[in-house]
C-alpha cells in the first residue's frame, strides 16, 4: 500500500484496464461463410442444369424463335403447342413477303411494256393495288377496251400464272351523268367495265374464275374530290387488288 502510494505520488498512476474484446464473430468468418453461401448457390445452379429437361428447353428455344420471326420446320413435333395467334403471325410474315414480291414484280412489268402513263402501284399489309386509267383502258361511255388496256391485262393474266393470289377487279366512275346509251348508271358503268376486264382475262388464259371477282363502285370511293376535270379523270380508273391466298374474306 505504501508502494502503490509512493508511486502516485511519483505521477506514474494507476494501470489502466485491456480493453474490451469486440462483440459478434470475427470478421474473417463473416467473409468465409459469404464465400460459402455463394459456392452453395453456384453448385445448385450447376445441379439444376444437369437435371434440366431436354424436350421442356427446346420448346422455350422453340417459343423464342417464333417471337422474333425466326420460323423452321419441325418434323419432330419439338416446337410449343398449336396456337392460332402463332400460325397467324407465320401467316402475316410469310403474306408480307409475298406481297413485297409480287409489287417488285409488277412495276418491272410496267416498265417493261411502257405502261407507267396508265398504271401505278401501291403495296400495303393487305395486298398489292393496281390502278389502271380508265381513259386510257376504255373510251368515254363504253366498254370496249383498247389496245393498251389489253397489254395492261396480259400483264395482269401473266402476274396471276406467276402467282397464286387473287384479284378483285373494281370498277370506279368519276360521279357524272354517264354519256351513253346504254348505261345511263355509273353504278351499271362500272360494274360492266370490272366484269368485262374480267371476262377478257377468262377468255385469254386458264386461270380459274374462283380466283378472280369483280365489283362496281360507281363515284363511291374518289381518289380526289369531283371539282375538276383533272380530278375527274383520277377517279375514273380501274382497280386490281391482289389478296395472298388463303384469306377467308376478299
Amino acid at each position: 500500500m505504501a508502494e502503490q502510494e509512493a508511486l502516485e505520488q511519483q505521477g506514474g498512476g494507476p494501470k489502466s484496464d485491456p480493453p474490451k474484446p469486440d462483440e459478434g464473430i470475427p470478421p474473417w468468418m463473416a467473409t468465409f461463410a459469404d464465400m460459402v453461401t455463394l459456392l452453395l448457390c453456384f453448385f445448385v445452379l450447376l445441379l439444376s442444369f444437369t437435371n434440366q429437361d431436354v424436350t421442356n428447353f427446346r420448346k422455350l428455344m422453340g417459343s423464342i424463335q417464333e417471337a422474333l420471326g425466326v420460323q423452321y420446320e419441325d418434323s419432330a413435333a419439338l416446337s410449343t403447342p398449336y396456337a392460332d395467334t402463332t400460325f397467324q403471325e407465320r401467316q402475316s410474315v410469310r403474306d408480307n413477303r409475298q406481297i413485297v414480291e409480287l409489287g417488285v414484280l409488277l412495276k418491272k412489268a410496267i416498265m417493261a411494256r411502257d405502261l407507267t402513263h396508265m398504271a401505278k402501284v401501291s403495296t400495303d399489309k393487305s395486298g398489292v393495288m393496281l390502278r389502271l386509267n380508265s381513259q386510257v383502258v376504255f373510251a368515254k361511255g363504253s366498254i370496249e377496251l383498247t389496245s393498251e388496256a389489253r397489254q395492261a391485262l396480259q400483264m395482269i393474266i401473266d402476274s396471276m400464272q406467276k402467282t397464286d393470289f387473287n384479284v378483285v377487279i373494281r370498277g370506279h366512275t368519276d360521279g357524272e351523268t354517264p354519256e351513253s346509251d346504254l348505261y345511263n348508271s355509273n353504278w351499271d358503268l362500272s360494274a360492266a367495265r370490272a366484269a368485262r376486264c374480267l371476262r377478257y382475262i377468262l377468255e385469254h388464259s386458264d386461270i380459274p374464275a374462283t380466283r378472280m371477282k369483280a365489283v362496281g363502285y360507281a363515284g363511291s370511293k374518289p381518289l380526289l374530290p369531283s371539282t375538276s376535270e383533272e380530278n375527274r379523270n383520277a377517279n375514273r380508273r380501274v382497280e386490281f387488288f391482289y389478296l395472298p391466298p388463303g384469306r377467308t374474306k376478299w
